[in-house]
């Protein structure tokens, strides 16, 4: 539902095949297991497709507060040595300020009208990917996620968590969604 009432939906197939293009995206521009994958969106169809995409191709999403400002984004992607991010036109804004500040930092998909230089359209991008890919194996006990502290007593500290902490959310998930 956006700001003016209007209502889009979707299937969690589209979820799926978007996921699994998004994948295919990552590991054609260089993205490894074990990389970091950065996720800066408010509420939206490219939250899950991103975060999917990262789990199915055993890489570590990282969670970014739509509303962080500058300093509190260079920070958590200098410490977790992002290598990529999805993001829309606002955050960009944001991110194109400190891009030369973060050297791991290879790979930025934009979500929006324009595709800034240095940058990638996330659903032009999906739009060319394959939709065959095989999900990597991973255990329970492998990263899927690094989620940081506020930093309100130092600088924030993050927070490994496995793939078993997502399932440990699938509770409140189906409740919000009428089981």
């Amino acid at each position: 539902v956006d700001e003016d009432g209007g209502t889009t939906s979707t299937t969690f197939d589209k979820v799926a095949d978007a996921s699994r293009r998004f994948a295919n995206v990552l590991k054609t521009d260089g993205a490894v297991r074990g990389d970091r994958v950065a996720v800066f969106l408010s509420q939206s169809l490219e939250l899950p497709v991103a975060h999917l995409a990262a789990f199915r191709s055993g890489m570590i999403s990282i969670p970014l507060f739509a509303l962080f400002g500058e300093d509190a984004l260079e920070f958590r992607l200098s410490n977790s040595a992002a290598r990529a991010i999805i993001t829309d036109e606002a955050g960009w804004d944001k991110i194109g300020k400190i891009r030369d500040r973060l050297p791991d930092l290879k790979r930025i998909y934009v979500v929006g009208e324009s595709t800034p230089d240095g940058t990638t359209s996330f659903w032009n991008a999906i739009g060319s990917a394959s939709p065959d890919f095989t999900t990597v194996d991973t255990a329970a006990d492998d990263p899927a996620l690094i989620i940081y502290t506020s930093g309100t007593t130092g600088n924030p500290k993050g927070a490994l968590h496995a793939h078993r902490v997502v399932l440990g959310h699938l509770p409140n998930v189906e409740m919000c969604h009428n089981f």
